[in-house]
């Protein structure tokens, strides 16, 4: 008898801890702000978002943050038009293209993550001491016409003296987030891309084998 009454209120007390648990996640959850908000990339690149995420600093302010990836600037200012989202995380050029296009309720550009372009340039044929001349001649895919990163890239290339419409050929017609595909189904002799990007297949982590990653920051070539 002793012994049923002593499993019968351990049960109750393991009951009673899981309602205690459950009331108190859900208080804590009813006290956050939700805010959904869209990112152009998964990227290393944006690490100092994913830490403050992981490590509860929003929630430390009330916010609870729900990240969706839209691949590409375009998609993300989609996003936050349709209100399927917040805020928009991106290139700050969409924002001026949404102005330029007459919408009433244009966005607005209010923070910065950022301060630099993070892609990598990669080279199908490895290339010993490489610089911006080698890609005189060559087919580069240089992502979404008008993107930041794009952009970026014609002005490192004309500041070192390279017409990005004469003296090589940028394929500006491929989606962001079929670039490390097209690339790999063998069109291009380069090609700009974001880390997770260019490690996270298999396919492309064995294809660089081959190949040289050619990392550019602040407009500059390492």
């Amino acid at each position: 008898m002793k012994k049923k009454i002593v499993t019968i209120l351990g049960i109750l007390l393991i009951i009673s801890l899981c309602f205690i648990t459950l009331y108190d996640f859900s208080k804590k959850e009813n006290n956050l702000t939700k805010v959904k908000v869209a990112e152009v990339a998964h990227s290393i690149f944006y690490a100092p978002q994913y830490a403050a995420i992981s490590e509860g600093y929003f929630e430390e302010v009330g916010l609870d943050i729900e990240l969706t990836l839209a691949s590409g600037a375009d998609k993300v200012m989609a996003s936050v038009l349709s209100e399927d989202v917040d805020i928009g995380f991106s290139g700050s050029e969409a924002t001026i293209y949404v102005y330029n296009g007459g919408e009433e309720d244009y966005l607005k550009t209010f923070a910065q993550l950022t301060q630099k372009d993070g892609s990598f340039l990669v080279s199908r044929e490895k290339i010993e001491n490489f610089t911006l001349d080698d890609l005189k001649g060559k087919y580069v895919i240089g992502g979404r016409l008008g993107g930041m990163p794009e952009m970026t890239f014609e002005w490192a290339l004309k500041e070192h003296g390279i017409n990005p419409k004469t003296d090589l050929t940028i394929d500006t017609s491929i989606a962001f987030a079929a670039m490390g595909g097209a690339f790999i189904g063998g069109i291009g002799d380069f090609v700009t891309l974001f880390e997770l990007n260019v490690t996270k297949k298999k396919r492309l982590s064995s294809l660089f084998n081959k190949t040289n990653i050619l990392y550019y920051l602040n407009h500059k070539i390492y």
